[in-house]
């Protein structure tokens, strides 16, 4: 972990300034860091979620620990990392009508709990090696597995971090934006927090530090090695791509990899020279993929009819 108080804020201001201009009219940036721009498009509220956040920095817990974050969630003397940043999706929720708790982000305070719903919504994206209970992952359109260091977080995004031996989830931050070093070439990652270690605060991250267990991610942005028994929107996915291929009857789309997918799997991958091993792997996957777009491209049902072509 690198300090807050030795990485200027100025470059959170920088950028944040580029995504939300009406909302930070001042800037100081450091010379020797460069922000990342985002890989992909910042939603709305994301811009209301940093907001809220930000403004919450310097709130301290009261007497034994209490906290407003943690009375909002029925334990007022808890450990409120995670309450910290499940109250600022619903303050949002409050203030502008979104609908994000529960659907976007979690709501939840028991260790791991979080990562876990990530999991199931098919967007925790984890440092390194697999995900406990399922397999390897893979950035979408990649061919090999994911690296540590290989995702760059994205502002929205939480992470997971584990301060034991067990990789139970201890601590999760709130991603604000990502910078370059200029002259190491390291990435930091720029985060707001609760319970640091008894306030909101904002501090800084090396990309590979070794605390760093995954994050939950804004976008649909990682597949995930499936088999037997698991359960989430990926595995939803995966049906739906068998169905469409014929492989799989309609009724089996309900999330779980049972026996009917496990038989779908199988067949995809005896009739395209795979190994039959019934595990949705990355070299089945992309075949899979490979395919669904084939015959998207040439089925008269996905195509867009535009403004040119009534004219014409």
């Amino acid at each position: 972990m690198i300090s807050g108080s030795r990485r200027s804020i100025g470059a959170f201001l920088l950028c944040l300034l580029t995504l939300f201009p009406c909302c930070f009219p001042f800037i100081s940036a450091r010379a020797d860091q460069e922000i990342i721009p985002p890989a992909y498009p910042v939603p709305d509220y994301v811009s209301l979620l940093l907001s809220v956040a930000s403004a919450e920095v310097g709130y301290q817990e009261e007497d034994h620990g209490r906290t407003k974050y943690g009375e909002w969630a029925g334990d007022p003397y808890c450990q409120w990392c995670a309450e910290f940043q499940c109250w600022c999706v619903d303050q949002v929720d409050q203030r502008f009508g979104t609908q994000l708790l529960n659907r976007v982000y979690p709501l939840y305070s028991a260790s791991n709990t979080g990562r876990e719903w990530y999991i199931a919504a098919g967007r925790y994206v984890i440092r390194k090696g697999p995900v406990d209970e399922w397999g390897y992952e893979w950035l979408k359109g990649e061919t090999s597995f994911l690296r540590s260091g290989d995702y760059v977080p994205q502002p929205g995004d939480w992470v997971f971090f584990t301060w034991t031996s067990d990789n139970d989830t201890d601590h999760v931050a709130l991603v604000e934006y990502c910078t370059r070093d200029t002259e190491t070439g390291e990435i930091l990652i720029h985060v707001i927090e609760g319970n640091k270690p008894s306030a909101v605060a904002r501090d800084v991250y090396e990309l590979n530090y070794s605390r760093i267990l995954g994050y939950g991610a804004v976008h649909d942005v990682i597949d995930i090695t499936m088999h037997f028994g698991n359960r989430g929107e990926k595995v939803r996915q995966l049906q739906d791509k068998l169905v469409y291929l014929g492989y799989l009857s309609p009724e089996y789309v309900n999330g779980t990899f049972g026996n009917g997918t496990l038989e779908a799997v199988r067949l995809f991958q005896q009739q395209n020279d795979l190994r039959a091993s019934g595990i949705a792997d990355i070299a089945t996957q992309s075949l899979l993929d490979q395919q669904v777009d084939r015959k998207r491209d040439l089925d008269p049902a996905t195509w867009l009819i535009t403004e040119d072509d009534e004219d014409a």
